[in-house]
């Protein structure tokens, strides 16, 4: 394999190559960077169900060459989540699985979940284990880079054209709205059954969610469209002020502009290339982050952040568990291997790692290299597994000729 050679450069002289792109008011605190740069991290691991395992395997012998590349150390500890802390614990989150996560640096998790546990009661299901996680580490902004690659442009069901350099984030809300809202559930009224559930949102889980994406917008193409129902929905109309108020004081070199989800989930297919950050609520961004990623082709190549107010966040890959391809080497690592990368950049203050994950990354698929999910006919490519894709980039970014030239 042909090693590549490249140059990280920073375009910004004297400053954070990752500063707003210009002046603001002032501006409360953002939860982006949990720790500062030190030479030595705590980090728990949760292979959770599944191919979870698999690449959790192959993320961290990436991890260790790069470690090995760069000269700092992650203390890697293992906790357990979902379907396998149900078996071994009989709880989708254990209490000691949280308290290892919240005394570390950061979180990597795999996936979770299985048909075994479908079936389970709601308080034993590995879903139950993430919302518990979510709630008890206050991660309420979560991440969603959808960004199509010029070596998989092909791979997404849309025309060339209209994919073609999307590159957009979705900054959705976690912790709140109809999933976690009370009254909740099932009664029986006049013999019939009626279900119900509260979508609600605080004026603070608003604020603090619109700094996140004003934060993100600011470091990105200074862009926010803010997805709400307001036409219908009182909690929508509150969103909508809100956001207003924190963006216009204190973001004021970001350009807001506002979108009904419904036309924003139909603009997401006609035009994706008018969007650069997106923020929404819980289960509007439960939907469109999911359809923002299938622009790229495959879930298999998306991370994802969550983060709190403090704290260590959490990392992961937005794909399932796969039940029914896991243990026979077909997984792709790549989506883990790239939330590596997104801890190492907002949670541990290591941007150039970071900058030579996602080169390594691209660089295996300059090479041809494709697992069976990014894998097209007739494109020439040679079908890999989890194991030789994992191999590959380990022996990358242990070759990488990087250097930092600023300009």
């Amino acid at each position: 394999m042909k090693l590549p050679t490249l140059t990280f450069v920073a375009l910004v002289t004297g400053t954070d190559a990752f500063a707003p792109l210009s002046p603001s008011a002032a501006r409360a605190p953002s939860p982006l960077g949990a720790v500062s740069k030190k030479d030595s991290y705590d980090i728990t691991l949760l292979p959770g169900d599944g191919i979870g395992p698999e690449i959790m395997s192959a993320t961290t012998s990436v991890l260790a060459a790069l470690q090995k590349r760069c000269g700092f150390e992650l203390k890697l500890t293992e906790a357990l989540i979902g379907g396998a802390a149900i078996d071994a614990a009989n709880d989708p989150f254990p209490d000691a699985s949280l308290e290892q996560c919240r005394s570390g640096d950061s979180v990597l998790l795999s996936c979770i979940g299985g048909y075994k546990w479908d079936s389970n009661p709601r308080e034993l299901r590995p879903e139950t284990g993430l919302l518990k996680m979510r709630k008890e580490m206050g991660l309420f902004a979560n991440l969603r880079p959808a960004k199509v690659l010029t070596q998989l442009v092909d791979a997404s069901t849309l025309k060339r054209e209209v994919v073609e350099g999307v590159d957009i984030m979705v900054v959705r809300e976690l912790t709140g709205d109809v999933y976690f809202g009370s009254p909740k559930g099932i009664d029986v009224v006049d013999g019939k059954r009626v279900g119900y559930n509260n979508m609600i949102y605080s004026e603070g889980e608003i604020e603090r969610i619109a700094r996140v994406a004003g934060d993100v917008a600011s470091k990105r193409g200074g862009k926010l469209c803010s997805i709400d129902k307001a036409n219908v929905l009182d909690v929508s109309q509150l969103w909508r002020d809100v956001v207003t108020d924190i963006i216009t004081t204190e973001f004021s070199d970001v350009e807001l502009s506002h979108m009904y989800v419904d036309n924003a989930a139909m603009q997401l297919i006609r035009w994706p290339k008018q969007f650069d950050t997106m923020v929404t609520g819980n289960i509007f961004g439960d939907i469109l982050s999911d359809e923002a990623s299938m622009l790229v082709g495959s879930l298999g190549m998306l991370p994802s952040a969550s983060i709190g107010e403090s704290g260590p966040g959490v990392f992961e890959p937005c794909h399932g568990s796969a039940p029914d391809i896991a243990g026979e080497d077909k997984a792709n690592p790549l989506a883990l291997i790239l939330s590596a990368a997104m801890m190492l950049r907002y949670d541990l203050d290591r941007a150039e790692e970071a900058d030579i994950l996602e080169a390594a990354v691209e660089a295996v698929l300059d090479e041809g290299l494709r697992t069976a999910d990014i894998k097209q006919d007739g494109d020439g490519c040679k079908l890999v597994g989890c194991i030789e894709m994992g191999e590959a980039v380990t022996k990358i970014v242990s070759a990488i000729d990087s250097a930092v030239e600023v300009w």
